[in-house]
């Protein structure tokens, strides 16, 4: 791992009365703020068997916005995919901390129109029932129960 800035700490963010999913969602938000210099407006995490999707809107830095309105897309996915690279054994240590399950493989995509960033973890098991009964949970409510909002004081890089 190359010296910088370390990786949001996930083990302080697993609390009493937090959600797996929501804690999941802060740390990736704050990991954002911390390493892309935003973080994106809302995010939210889905655990579904052996796999964890973590969706993320807006959080594009006004350089990237930029080169979008200069009909640069493959430019700012090319940059948004190495960065990922690079990022891949931050995301994953702090994925596999909160989860307390190991990562077999990664990956991200950047869409574009409106603004959307997926992340994408396979464990090597099923995670507990209890989380899957929470993402249920919040997939049947009509609100936005368990979606984490950059402006949410405990996604701020300390």
């Amino acid at each position: 791992m190359t010296d910088g800035p370390k990786a949001p700490d996930p083990t302080a963010e697993r609390q009493v009365g937090n959600s797996l999913a929501s804690a999941i969602s802060r740390e990736m938000v704050k990991a954002m703020k911390t390493f892309y210099g935003r973080g994106p407006s809302k995010a939210k995490s889905y655990l579904v068997d052996d796999l964890l999707f973590v969706v993320m809107r807006d959080g594009m830095t006004e350089g990237e916005k930029t080169m979008l309105q200069a009909d640069e897309a493959d430019a700012v996915r090319a940059f948004r995919q190495r960065f990922e690279n690079i990022m891949t054994e931050r995301l994953v240590g702090t994925i596999e901390q909160l989860t307390e399950r190991k990562v077999t493989t990664y990956q991200s995509q950047v869409l574009f129109d409106p603004h959307v960033i997926v992340e994408i973890f396979v464990f090597d098991k099923q995670v507990e029932r209890s989380a899957l009964e929470e993402t249920a949970r919040e997939l049947l409510s009509d609100d936005d129960e368990g979606a984490v909002t950059s402006d949410d004081p405990k996604t701020d890089p300390d």
